[in-house]
C-alpha cells in the first residue's frame, strides 16, 4: 500500500499546459484553425431557433475566454459578423504609454461569422468561422 507522501508526490516532468494550452491568442494562425475546427461544428445540428446555436456557441467559447457581442437574425437567411472579444485582454503599462495611462486591451482584431438559413421543415441551420 502507498503512503501519503508517495500519492503526494509531485512529478516535475509533467506539463501542465497541452498544445491546446493558449487558445485565447487569437493572432496564431494555428488557434484559429483549432477554433474554427470546433466552432464549424455548429453547423452539423439543425436548430429550432437559430439563437440557441449562437448561445450555444458563445457558452463554449467563454470556458476558454473569448466572447462576441450580440446577432441578431433577420429574415430567412443571411450573414451576420460580429467582432470577437478577449476576456481580461491585456490590463497594465507598456513601454509606449504615460505615467497616468493603463492599457486595458480586449479587441482581438478578429469576427465571427455566422451563415443562417431557414429549412423548408421549419428548421435552422446556423454555420459559423471566425477570420
Amino acid at each position: 500500500m502507498k503512503t501519503f507522501l508517495e500519492y503526494s508526490s509531485i512529478d516535475e516532468h509533467q506539463n501542465t499546459v497541452d498544445e491546446d494550452g493558449n487558445l485565447m491568442d487569437l493572432s496564431d494562425d494555428s488557434v484559429i484553425e483549432k477554433l474554427n475546427a470546433f466552432v464549424g461544428s455548429i453547423g452539423i445540428k439543425e436548430y429550432l431557433n437559430p439563437e440557441k446555436a449562437v448561445d450555444e456557441l458563445r457558452n463554449k467559447l467563454m470556458r476558454v475566454g473569448i466572447n462576441f457581442g450580440d446577432v441578431q437574425f433577420t429574415g430567412e437567411q443571411g450573414e451576420v459578423s460580429v467582432p470577437l472579444v478577449k476576456h481580461g485582454g491585456v490590463y497594465g503599462k507598456d513601454t509606449d504609454s504615460a505615467p497616468e495611462e493603463v492599457v486595458n486591451e480586449t479587441e482581438s482584431g478578429r469576427s465571427i461569422n455566422f451563415v443562417y438559413e431557414r429549412l423548408a421543415t421549419g428548421t435552422h441551420k446556423v454555420f459559423a468561422q471566425i477570420s
